[in-house]
């Protein structure tokens, strides 16, 4: 039961909030802050003050507009406080990310009355490793100085400066305290590639036994979360550590509320974290390397004991599974028949087995490399702890610290590597239990066919999250504008495994649909799954809807389609076009709404990633017009998959995956029209099989309440 204290704590926090900010209630933000209340804050503790009895799991749906980053906050911060439990915020974007930290939560402790603290937690890749970076400059001084000494004898070398500039200004601007490390806080973006070879993993850092630990920016940063209250992250910062058995970055899941913002990807995140992947060629030229380069140190640093022995057998484990690689290969190329998908976004050639099930054949060489996997990464394991201990002046005397600090990064990323195609093989022949949801496994041809990609993917997020999630944190709430499809919460039950235990609610948006919009649904004459003639159609009609606007939201279903839309439009009209791809996203919605301040018309194509997420409030877009209804194209291996185990259990996976995943799609994509309170527009669809088809009325019923038109 929900105590006076915590119902007190919300209350006072919510009214003075409104005070400050003469603000009126909002329905739909005060029948969040209730649900999180109930559920959160009502859970029964042990003498230890961790949970007792069920899973607690809030699910709510805010409608855009609800302001539900406010409503959250206010109920579950005071929870957390009273509870003397940590809040952990994660959400899926960092332009999300960012406006918690920077906006909302400075927002709620000037106005709320409630006092806490926060920091923002992010994976190691995004912090400078001072270490590497030290090395890097370091080694590219000596090649200098190598190439000086040449030049006096006649020779010239020529040296790669491209970096020298960026990371000994970084190194000043650390060592003057106007950087903190952080990646995202460099004043310029830094290209991948550049910022890999100043950053580190887990396998790969030293730790406490680094030179360069005190002045750590990852460790700085992490001590940092060990005082605060609240913490806000991604999505995948927080299965990583649930994956280790949480508490290794941040706080333990029994000590922890969890809220997921933009919930309703958490189920695919969860996939992805647990999925697999290898390619035979190139692990095969690794382990050639791998052999080459550990040889060389065992000839160089002849040690005895142990770690002679361990130096000495990975080169001949790496030999072995060579060859069982190529044996792979081999059997790869003779049993499986790789065919172009066809979708637009995937375009290898792709074998897929059915029912998760891998021949016999290639099932034997996956046992015989997972068996190769297993004691290569026990070898390289071992090997890293006779480093660690080397490191701290402990264990084998042969091995000195020097040696040992500079060997650890090398046998930390041989080992990470090893451990990685250990969990694919492992994964790739493991027996799926009779009544689970099977594996999806699949090869893909890469590199123009020159390599085969090995793939192994759970096709459901639920036992992952039930174990890790679920029934390891003490509380969760997971929030989303969009967790139901056709009015329902069952799509997201059954791919996130939510216990019988959970709440769901669907709280409603502010906004008058009614009033503010129009939803229109004309009729092109045309069979929408004839591609050509429908987009011929399209390219017809598109300036006559589009005539009145200044700006519109054109989405599409296909890349081929959308640019045939535009191929086939007037030169002239092509003008008032920006269309996806064509420059980076940022580069392209700031250029349309650049155009719309300075009073031109502008018309965005694009995308499914446009039609999530993009935020053009006001005249930035007063008409979304969708091509068709976003139905998946069935070439995704773990949809597939998935849509194969529903039909084999007697299911309809068009009813149960396809409609709902459509009806989720359309609803995001309405979604781009009203912003705010403020905002009108328009959406048009131009897919008759709204009204024609069984299935269409569900779709229209669960979009939001516009005022409709249905030629």
């Amino acid at each position: 039961m929900l105590s006076d204290e915590i119902k007190q704590d919300i209350q006072n926090a919510y009214r003075k909030f409104l005070e400050q900010k003469e603000l009126k209630a909002r329905y739909g933000q005060r029948l969040m802050i209730a649900e999180v209340a109930r559920g959160l804050g009502a859970i029964d503790t042990d003498d230890n003050n961790e949970r007792t009895g069920d899973p607690a799991v809030v699910v709510v749906e805010a409608g855009t507009g609800t302001g539900k980053t406010v409503a959250y906050s206010l109920a579950a911060i005071p929870i957390a406080l009273r509870s003397e439990k940590r809040l952990v915020i994660a959400t899926a974007t960092v332009a999300l990310q960012e406006q918690i930290v920077d906006k909302d939560l400075p927002d709620i402790i000037r106005n709320s009355g409630l006092k806490f603290t926060y920091a923002l937690a992010k994976g190691r890749g995004r912090y400078l490793c001072l270490s590497r970076l030290d090395h890097w400059l370091d080694s590219h001084e000596q090649e200098h100085r190598q190439a000086d000494m040449l030049a006096e004898q006649g020779y010239h070398i020529d040296i790669n400066d491209e970096h020298k500039a960026l990371f000994a200004n970084m190194l000043d601007t650390l060592a003057r305290g106007r950087w903190d490390g952080d990646r995202d806080s460099w004043p310029e973006a830094i290209e991948d590639p550049t910022w890999r070879i100043i950053t580190t993993d887990h396998t790969q850092c030293m730790g406490r036994r680094c030179g360069n630990y005190d002045a750590c920016s990852f460790y700085k940063a992490r001590e940092g979360l060990e005082k605060v209250d609240v913490i806000v992250t991604n999505h995948d910062l927080v299965l990583a550590d649930l994956a280790l058995g949480g508490g290794m970055v941040l706080p333990h899941p029994k000590d922890t509320f969890y809220i997921f913002d933009e919930g309703h990807h958490l189920p695919d995140k969860a996939i992805n974290h647990f999925a697999h992947s290898t390619r035979l060629h190139a692990t095969s030229e690794w382990l050639g390397q791998l052999d080459k380069t550990v040889t060389r140190l065992h000839v160089q640093h002849p040690l005895p004991g142990e770690v002679g022995a361990l130096l000495e057998k990975a080169p001949e484990l790496a030999r072995s599974l060579r060859e069982h690689q190529q044996f792979a290969y081999a059997t790869c190329q003779g049993i499986a028949e790789f065919a172009p998908v066809g979708n637009s976004e995937y375009e290898q050639p792709r074998h897929r087995f059915a029912g998760g099930l891998v021949p016999d054949a290639l099932r034997e060489q996956g046992l015989e490399l997972k068996k190769g996997y297993m004691q290569l990464a026990d070898v390289l394991s071992r090997m890293v702890d006779h480093l660690k201990k080397a490191m701290e002046d402990e264990g084998d005397s042969a091995l000195d610290s020097s040696l040992a600090e500079e060997w650890f990064p090398l046998f930390g990323s041989l080992y990470s590597r090893a451990d990685s195609n250990l969990a694919l093989w492992s994964s790739f022949t493991a027996e799926d239990a009779a009544e689970a949801a099977p594996s999806a496994r699949w090869l893909v041809l890469t590199d123009s066919g020159n390599d085969i990609e090995v793939n192994s993917s759970p096709i459901l997020a639920a036992e992952t999250l039930r174990r890790h999630l679920w029934y390891a944190a003490h509380g969760v709430l997971v929030t989303s504008a969009t967790l139901t499809a056709l009015g329902r919460f069952e799509r997201f039950s059954m791919r996130a495994g939510l216990p019988a235990s959970a709440a769901t609610a669907a709280v409603p948006s502010p906004f008058n649909y009614a009033e503010a919009g129009l939803l229109h649904v004309p009729d092109l004459k045309v069979d929408v799954r004839d591609q050509d003639a429908h987009s011929r159609a399209i390219v017809r009609e598109l300036p006559g809807l589009l005539d009145n606007d200044q700006s519109a939201l054109v989405l599409f279903s296909s890349r081929k389609q959308m640019n045939d839309v535009f191929e086939g439009l007037d030169r002239e009209w092509r003008k008032r076009v920006l269309i996806q791809g064509r420059l980076s996203r940022q580069e392209t919605l700031q250029k349309h709404k650049s155009r719309i301040d300075a009073g031109e018309t502008s018309v965005l194509f694009g995308l499914a990633s446009f039609a999530e997420g993009v935020d053009l409030p006001g005249d930035y877009c007063q008409h979304v017009v969708i091509a068709k209804i976003p139905f998946a194209v069935p070439d995704d291996p773990v949809e597939a998959a998935l849509a194969e185990w529903i039909e084999a259990r007697g299911g309809n996976p068009f009813m149960e995956i396809a409609v709902p995943d459509a009806s989720l799609k359309l609803i995001q994509a309405c979604g781009r029209l009203l912003r705010n309170e403020q905002d009108t527009g328009r959406v048009t669809i131009l897919d008759r099989r709204l009204v024609t088809q069984r299935y269409g009325k569900a779709l229209l019923n669960a979009l939001p309440p516009f005022r409709q038109q249905i030629d």
